[in-house]
């Protein structure tokens, strides 16, 4: 969108917090699905805004955070072979390994290199065909469909010096997961609005009549968000629990067929290992058979590594919307942006690095919380000039 001082109008914010207090009579939670709207409402102080008893829990929307570290372990011992040229979008050059990241196999002399798109990794490997070029694929449905047309074109080139390292998970399959913990407090999900610009709505609709959860395919801006949490509430207040679209500039219910179809030739479904979450059966892609000579974990047969998580990282409890980064020992002093024990702290999508960006800080540990949610008087999320608020 070129035009967003819409969707950050501070008298329109105030409107919907207002329509928020009117329609909600008891305390809610809800979920959001997407780092990115986790970063906007933290950002924005939109959270702490809400009427006293709605409370937004932080789902494991964070591709980059939910990488497994096997397979982040492999991506360092590909990118260390001499004969590898090893592809990569920028934020995953930081995010922790058993034992190192990408950025410092670069800085010992490695050939890690950022691209902007996987295309340019295909380019390179036409360029230079005596290295081995990988690309890192990693994401939500979201980046699927360019991963699998660079599978494709690399083919029409006949490229044998291309291929993927592949870590593709899936939305739906991991709201089931949550909904069918008992622990879960879940009761209304807001649905990642680009992640239904690829897949649509409707592998939603049987998680929300199973489960009798409102879903919301809701945006990015403050706005966007505030409607959101209000078409949720507005659900669960009576008693409705249905898929509905705050989005609609973005999305339809079919989505991008094309895409779709794209995403079906060269990938299959597939276990997939979700980091600090653990196993989801069939909550991942990877390539189909008849793309197996694009696989880069067979083609460099990096099996057999046994991973192991920082003690301290806390990141399973945190992306399941269990704790909150404030409740790590080491959020701020042993982990930060610069010194990540995990994911969350590293991403540009995470939950701990959106809360340290922010400022928010461990809440005491006795006395009343003086919480701005529970004042009906807090002002909206954003300014006249549509400048984010930092709390």
């Amino acid at each position: 969108m070129r035009y967003l001082d819409e969707y950050r109008d501070p008298a329109l914010a105030r409107t919907l917090l207002d329509e928020l207090r009117r329609v909600a009579t008891r305390p809610w939670r809800i979920m959001e699905v997407c780092g990115g709207q986790t970063h906007t409402l933290v950002r924005q102080g939109i959270d702490e805004v809400l009427p006293a008893g709605i409370r937004m829990i932080h789902g494991p929307g964070c591709p980059v955070c939910v990488t497994p570290l096997e397979t982040l372990d492999r991506a360092m011992a590909i990118a260390a072979r001499p004969e590898v040229t090893f592809t990569s979008f920028g934020d995953m050059l930081r995010v922790p390994g058993s034992h190192t990241d990408l950025l410092s196999l670069r800085a010992r002399g490695a050939d890690v290199r950022v691209v902007y798109s996987p295309m340019e990794a295909v380019r390179t490997a036409a360029a230079e065909p005596g290295r081995q070029v990988v690309f890192l694929a990693v994401g939500f449905e979201t980046t699927a469909p360019a991963n699998a047309m660079a599978v494709l074109h690399a083919g029409r080139l006949g490229l044998r010096n291309f291929s993927v390292l592949v870590s593709h998970v899936l939305v739906p399959p991991a709201m089931t997961a949550l909904l069918e913990d008992p622990a879960c407090e879940v009761q209304a999900f807001l649905a990642a609005g680009h992640v239904c610009a690829v897949m649509g709505w409707t592998q939603y609709e049987p998680i929300a009549a199973r489960h009798h959860v409102p879903v919301v395919v809701t945006g990015f801006e403050p706005l966007d968000l505030l409607e959101g949490v209000l078409m949720a509430v507005t659900q669960l207040e009576e008693g409705r629990a249905e898929v509905e679209n705050q989005y609609a500039r973005a999305v339809r219910r079919t989505g991008n067929t094309h895409a779709q179809r794209v995403v079906r030739q060269v990938f299959q479904v597939t276990d997939r290992t979700w980091r600090g979450i653990g196993p989801l059966p069939v909550s991942g892609l990877r390539l189909a058979d008849a793309y197996a000579a694009y696989d880069a974990e067979r083609r460099f047969d990096v099996t057999g590594l046994r991973p192991a998580e920082h003690p301290e990282c806390i990141a399973g409890a945190i992306l399941t919307g269990a704790r909150e980064p404030t409740d790590c020992t080491a959020y701020g002093t042993r982990c930060t942006p610069r010194t990540p024990l995990g994911a969350p702290m590293v991403s540009a999508e995470g939950t701990c690095a959106a809360y340290h960006a922010a400022g928010r800080v461990a809440a005491p540990a006795a006395g009343p919380s003086a919480s701005p949610s529970a004042s009906s008087s807090a002002s909206p999320p954003v300014s006249s000039s549509g400048a984010r608020h930092d709390a």
